[in-house]
């Protein structure tokens, strides 16, 4: 099994896998059509609250790490069911932050890596 991340706005590709969207809000501007997701995991994306604290601001990265990892220990449902949809084949985890690294996915993907 292999986890990546990519910018739902960027083309699907072959090497793509389940494509799931782990936003809680969906992408501005982008059709369901265009997305290309199979999935959509709202309910492992953070919590609006710690969203709206979080605001991409950099110096708030190791905090918000912190409070994702223990939103998603406190609700072990939606990473379960998430790691049932992905099984033993490739993923790519979908988001829609212009922050490439810095973003929930990042945060996701490293969580999902520790219990796989």
């Amino acid at each position: 099994m292999r986890l990546q991340l990519k910018r739902v706005y960027a083309s699907p590709a072959d090497t793509d896998g389940i494509r799931i969207l782990v936003d809680r809000l969906w992408p501005r501007g982008l059709s369901k059509a265009e997305a290309s997701i199979d999935f959509w995991a709202k309910e492992a994306a953070p919590s609006n609250e710690l969203r709206r604290w979080y605001q991409h601001e950099q110096e708030k990265w190791p905090e918000f790490q912190r409070k994702y990892v223990a939103e998603l220990q406190g609700n072990p449902g939606p990473v379960q069911a998430l790691i049932a949809k992905i099984g033993h084949g490739n993923a790519t985890l979908l988001f829609s932050s212009k922050e490439a690294s810095l973003n929930n996915a990042a945060v996701l993907k490293d969580y999902l890596e520790t219990l796989l």
